[in-house]
């Protein structure tokens, strides 16, 4: 019986795995896979999607604990102080935002409200200004009409004096003239010379009857 299984197990063909031929009385070992030498499971074959098994419900709920409790505390420790702190950092630069906001407007309304009081400020200048302007180019014009006017005041009365010194002068020389011409033609009307005294006479009794 030993020779007959040296020869069985010197004729078997090496294909890698070796094959126990189970003595008397023993059992047939599982059958292994040929190329990877793991045993067959007879469980496989029952078609049961694993999650599904209700023998491993308690694995799963222990596993399903640990799972949560793991994503618990990441959540708590790691995520929840991240997003807490972003949210916070946001919250802060949205009112740092505001404040700034708020700042720049009363910043531009006091900037408003002083270029409006400087507009004002400047119109009643540029008003005070063109006033005391008028003003002062009206005295000036009153002033170079009343210098015009003297002068020509001035001027006038120099020239009705003038005027009437011409006229004197030429009133006088028509006396002279009216005695001379007087004399000339009593002399020759009737060939007798006219005393000086009586054709002043006859030439001042015509200018009063004239004046009369």
């Amino acid at each position: 019986m030993f020779v007959t299984e040296a020869l069985a197990q010197s004729a078997a063909p090496s294909t890698g795995t070796t094959t126990e031929t189970p003595a008397v009385g023993q059992t047939a070992p599982e059958a292994t896979h040929t190329e990877t030498g793991v045993a067959h499971d007879a469980g496989h074959g029952s078609g049961v999607f694993p999650p599904f098994d209700s023998s491993t419900y308690a694995s799963q709920l222990l596993w399903l604990a640990i799972s949560f409790g793991l994503f618990y505390v990441l959540m708590k420790k790691v995520i929840v102080p991240r997003v807490g702190g972003i949210l916070e950092d946001r919250h802060g630069r949205i009112a740092q935002d505001l404040d700034e906001a708020s700042r720049l407007k009363s910043e531009a309304d006091a900037a408003i409200e002083t270029y409006e009081k400087e507009l004002a400020a400047a119109r009643a200048k540029a008003g005070s200004i063109a006033s005391a302007a008028r003003d002062a180019a009206k005295a000036k014009a009153d002033a170079d009409r009343a210098t015009v006017e003297a002068e020509l005041a001035e001027k006038l009365s120099a020239a009705e004096a003038r005027i009437a010194s011409i006229k004197q002068q030429a009133l006088a020389d028509v006396g002279t003239i009216a005695e001379e011409t007087a004399t000339a033609v009593v002399d020759q009307l009737i060939g007798a010379k006219v005393k000086e005294t009586d054709a002043k006479a006859a030439v001042a009794a015509v200018s009063d009857v004239k004046g009369a």
